[in-house]
């Protein structure tokens, strides 16, 4: 893990969390902000650990890409900061 500021990790940080959803490795899937445009692999993004859940932003506008949270056991997944997910 990359410690980046106070409380960030780098993408690779999720890289079981992710496999948990999607079911494969994922940390080298290209994304794409639909605030700025901007792209990269899902291993360079800012990942973020509060105690509710897993926020993850993007490093060129620090927009809301994906949040993560526990419900009852199941694993809630917004991605509505994303343009793709490639």
């Amino acid at each position: 893990m990359d410690a980046l500021e106070d409380g960030v990790v780098d993408g690779n940080a999720i890289g079981g969390l992710l496999i948990e959803v999607f079911g494969t490795e994922m940390t080298t899937a290209v994304v794409t902000c639909a605030q700025c445009g901007a792209t990269g692999q899902v291993a360079e993004l800012a990942v973020y650990r509060p105690g509710l859940g897993t926020v993850v932003r993007c490093r060129s506008c620090d927009n809301v890409l994906m949040v993560f949270v526990q419900i009852r056991s199941v694993t809630c997944v917004d991605l509505m900061g994303l343009a793709q997910l490639a």
